[in-house]
């Protein structure tokens, strides 16, 4: 199982998004998500997080919070263990990004993008709950959300 993170990172009401444009066999291809990335040998998922802020989207990280634990079953790309983060930055001008387009989006139009089903379940729950949750997505070959299950119980 593939260990990675993932923040949204806020600033003036607005999300951090990362529209992947340009990766060769992307499976975010034209998906909106936010930064985060593959933890490296003997690194925490914070310095992972960390670290990947300063690569993707040349900044630094304040006050980053672990949000949640998203379990993604991915038939086709294997199956993956995310810790997901929100974070908050200073920094108002955004690099070029080798993986796509870094974009500043105001947080009630994020729905509105190019989103995985999945994130449709856990953006929400970023907004309503102020707590870490658990969320295990299950996806079918070909990238449609099946099913879930919040805290352990399915929905």
């Amino acid at each position: 199982m593939r260990l990675t993170t993932l923040c949204y990172v806020e600033r003036d009401g607005c999300y951090l998004m990362l529209h992947r444009t340009k990766k060769n066999q992307d499976e975010n291809a034209g998906k909106w998500i936010g930064i985060g990335g593959h933890l490296e040998e003997n690194e925490s998922p914070e310095e992972c997080m960390l670290r990947e802020a300063r690569e993707e989207a040349g900044m630094e990280l304040k006050n980053l919070r672990l949000r949640g634990i998203l379990t993604f079953i991915l038939p086709d790309w294997g199956n993956e263990l995310t810790f997901l983060y929100t974070a908050e930055t200073d920094a108002a001008k955004l690099p070029e990004c080798r993986e796509g387009v870094l974009q500043w989006v105001p947080v009630d139009e994020v729905m509105s993008l190019n989103l995985w089903e999945g994130d449709r379940v856990f953006l929400p729950l970023l907004i309503s709950r102020q707590d870490c949750f658990s969320l295990k997505l299950i996806y079918a070959p070909g990238g449609a959300l099946i099913g879930y299950a919040l805290d352990g119980k399915r929905q």
